[in-house]
C-alpha cells in the first residue's frame, strides 16, 4: 500500500486510486455502522417481539442493567466486517464503473453516475448480505450454544437488501 505513504499523488484511476476509494468506503461505513449498533441491536430485537422496549433509550438501558454494558455491542464483529466490505464495494466499485461505462459509452452524465452506484451497490450487497444475517441472528434468536446455526440461509435477504439499498445508493 505504498499510496498511502507516498508524497506523490495519486493517479486518477490507477490501481492505487481504486484501493484508497476502497479504503476509504471501509472506514466511511464500517466504524459508523458500529457506533449505531446499539440502536440496531433494540430496533432488530423490537422487530422480533414488538413492546419488548418502551423506546431506544429504554432498550438500551434494559440491555445494559441485565446482560451487561458490552452486550449493546452485540454482533459488532459481523457489522464491521460487512458494512466494512460494503464500503470498499460501494466507493470502489462505484469509481471503477464511473470509469468504464464512461467509456464505454463516450461520454459521462448523471445516467452513467446512476448505473455505476446502481451496480456498485449491487455487489456491495452481495458481500453484505451474509454478515447482515449473521448479524440479526445474533443479535435476535441465536444462544451462544448454538453457533452452527449462524451460517444457515445467509443469502435470504438479499432481494429485500438491494430494494432497499440500490435505490438509496442511487439517490445518495
Amino acid at each position: 500500500m505504498s499510496f498511502l505513504t507516498s508524497d506523490k499523488p495519486i493517479q486518477l484511476h490507477s490501481a492505487d486510486y481504486y484501493k484508497a476509494c476502497a479504503i476509504g468506503g471501509i472506514l466511511a461505513c464500517a466504524p459508523t455502522h458500529s457506533l449505531v449498533l446499539p440502536l440496531d441491536l433494540v430496533k432488530c430485537r423490537l422487530q422480533v417481539k414488538p413492546g419488548l422496549y418502551s423506546s431506544n433509550a429504554a432498550g438500551i438501558a434494559s440491555i445494559v442493567k441485565n446482560e451487561g454494558l458490552l452486550k449493546v455491542y452485540t454482533g459488532l464483529g459481523a457489522t464491521f466486517i460487512g458494512y466494512g466490505l460494503q464500503g470498499m464495494g460501494k466507493y470502489g466499485f462505484y469509481e471503477y464503473f464511473k470509469k468504464t461505462y464512461s467509456d464505454a459509452l463516450g461520454f459521462s452524465n448523471s445516467l452513467v453516475y446512476l448505473g455505476a452506484s446502481a451496480s456498485a451497490e449491487f455487489l456491495a450487497d452481495i458481500m453484505l448480505c451474509p454478515f447482515e444475517a449473521m448479524k440479526v441472528k445474533i443479535q435476535t434468536t441465536i444462544p451462544p450454544n448454538q453457533v452452527q446455526n449462524l451460517t444457515k440461509n445467509l443469502y435470504s435477504g438479499l432481494v429485500p437488501l438491494w430494494f432497499r439499498q440500490i435505490p438509496y445508493t442511487m439517490v445518495n
